[in-house]
């Protein structure tokens, strides 16, 4: 993506009397589709009782540029590296692989309902008003058509969203929230770094091509055919560990590349750990809560 092909958000946490002033955003953010009838009719799903936040627009696109540069970046002795599969592991990746080439659909009905799913996840009690509408941006989405930040992370991206409420909601809420830690003034924006997560996940695994190249994505399909839940559940882990490292380095929105790239050091240092038989057994899954 370009400059000018959509533009970063970062949060800032309110409280008391500032949260009138929720919701500011520049000129240059990413213009959204107009609502369709009965979206906008009615209320899609399930008052929200979170900290209210300010969003504020910046100048550069947080979706897949900034990642595709700081943390795609493959080592020269990774090229060198190939990895023949089982029959199993060639039919893990094969059904991977169809996921991550799957174009989040605004039009599709199963995607639609997927979203839905998401904020009824994420804001249970809350009735959202349209798949289209200013309330996505309580969750960090960068306008009010979640659909505009799917390009960099697929529908697959969503899916990992909806795995990781689902399945560990009380980390997933933590997270949305930004319950734990001394955190900063500008925070990062939870739905937008989520899909950055999985655009990352898929370079440094290296899951688009044929085979793994790295030792990395070789050790990954292993831990695959274990279990073929295995990358929903490395997002879950990945960003919860994003999350803790951010904290660790008191970071703010400048510094996300920088936070990035730590993350995915410790993820490779992991991976590599020589009793890791499932993606359970690494270390940073026990900072998973349900």
């Amino acid at each position: 993506m370009d400059a000018s092909a959509g533009s970063f958000v970062a949060v800032r946490r309110l409280s008391g009397s500032d949260r009138a002033a929720a919701f500011h955003h520049s000129s240059s953010a990413i213009v959204a589709a107009p609502a369709t009838g009965d979206d906008d009719a009615n209320g899609l799903c399930c008052p929200y009782a979170g900290a209210a936040a300010e969003v504020v627009t910046g100048s550069s696109a947080w979706i897949g540029r900034g990642l595709s540069c700081v943390c795609a970046q493959r080592r020269d002795s990774d090229a060198r590296l190939s990895f023949d599969l089982t029959p199993t592991q060639e039919e893990c990746l094969q059904r991977l692989q169809n996921r991550i080439e799957v174009q989040y659909d605004s039009s599709n009905r199963e995607h639609q309902e997927a979203l839905q799913a998401l904020w009824c996840a994420a804001f249970p009690g809350t009735k959202l008003w349209g798949l289209i509408s200013e309330q996505w941006k309580e969750m960090g989405w960068q306008g009010k058509d979640p659909s505009t930040d799917f390009r960099g992370g697929g529908f697959i991206s969503l899916e990992n969203l909806l795995y990781f409420a689902r399945n560990f909601p009380k980390s997933f809420q933590e997270l949305l929230r930004k319950q734990n830690g001394d955190r900063a003034i500008w925070e990062y924006p939870f739905a937008v770094a989520g899909v950055n997560i999985t655009f990352m996940l898929i370079q440094m695994l290296d899951l688009q091509a044929v085979k793994p190249r790295s030792l990395f994505g070789a050790v990954f399909l292993m831990l695959l055919s274990e279990n073929d839940q295995a990358f929903d559940i490395l997002y879950c882990i990945t960003f919860k560990l994003m999350d803790q490292q951010w904290l660790d380095m008191h970071a703010t929105y400048m510094d996300f590349n920088t936070v990035m790239k730590s993350t995915r050091r410790q993820l490779e240092r992991e991976l590599l750990i020589e009793d890791i038989q499932r993606i359970e057994d690494m270390p940073s899954y026990r900072l998973l809560a349900r």
